[in-house]
């Protein structure tokens, strides 16, 4: 993963869209880890490379990617939904999106702890394929059509509340 990819310092609590704005820009980065990882499975010289990946990978997905979907489907989503049909049409589908990321990541985790002794490497590309691309399609509806209606829409009480909660998810104190 190309650490320069990512942001030197990420957007506050303070600025909750931002901040789940370059949360996809991460999930994107893993993405990309995660492919070279795979593409680099069975090179023996690459075993300590390859474990690394997965920890980072493993720690990333099972963790930071599922705050931010909870940031997303408990916080985010509801203020969104009653606004109008079309959003919440939007809204609904991108919970479907979750649904399915989360699943293909559960098969794809399975795999990576036992890493070694992953014997059907093909299904394995297969799923990360997958799951890296519906993740790039995720990102992109987001940025370019849900982030954008949120930010004309919430006010600044909602943002403050949304990033009180978000910061809340993860243990760290904010004052807003």
């Amino acid at each position: 993963m190309d650490e320069k990819a990512l942001p030197e310092t990420l957007p506050g609590f303070d600025q909750p869209l931002a901040l789940l704005r370059a949360c996809h820009t991460k999930i994107l980065a893993h993405c990309e880890l995660l492919e070279h990882l795979v593409a680099n499975l069975g090179d023996t010289g690459k075993e300590t490379e390859n474990r690394s990946a997965a920890r980072q990978v493993m720690t990333y997905f099972s963790t930071s990617a599922r705050l931010h979907h909870k940031d997303e489907e408990i916080d985010l989503f509801p203020l969104l939904m009653r606004q109008s049909l079309k959003l919440a049409d939007l809204v609904h589908g991108l919970k479907q999106e979750h649904m399915e990321l989360d699943t293909l990541w559960e098969s794809i985790a399975a795999d990576l702890k036992r890493l070694q002794d992953v014997t059907d490497r093909a299904a394995l590309a297969d799923r990360v394929h997958a799951f890296c691309e519906l993740n790039r399609r995720h990102v992109r509806r987001e940025n370019m059509e849900f982030l954008p209606r949120a930010e004309s829409i919430l006010s600044s009480q909602q943002l403050k509340d949304l990033g009180a909660a978000m910061a809340a998810r993860r243990g760290v104190r904010y004052s807003g």
